[in-house]
């Protein structure tokens, strides 16, 4: 996938440097043929082949949320009472 938008990438980065060394040709129509035959492409086709990496990532995520929540006991924390003295020490009654 890489491979070809760097060769494309490539390509148009030639395609502005004919078009802003040649006679006819300006630096602002070198960027404007960069910016719209060469990023905008790559930026457009670059999102729409790395969505199945995105979904991978997020139900990956999901995954490992939801092996986190199934044991409640997993965490490192205290308890919740445990940690302001709000539950009341067992002792023998006298």
């Amino acid at each position: 996938m890489y491979l070809v938008l760097i060769a494309w990438l490539y390509v148009t980065v030639m395609m502005a440097v004919a078009e802003a060394t040649s006679a006819q040709g300006t630096l602002l129509g070198a960027g404007i043929t960069f910016v719209l035959y060469g990023l905008l492409p790559i930026a457009i086709v670059g999102y729409i082949l790395g969505t199945p990496a995105r979904k991978r990532a997020i139900r990956a995520r999901e995954q490992a949320l939801a092996a986190s929540a199934a044991d409640p006991d997993a965490g490192s924390h205290a308890p919740a009472g445990a940690q302001d003295g709000a539950v009341a020490p067992v002792r023998k009654e006298p």
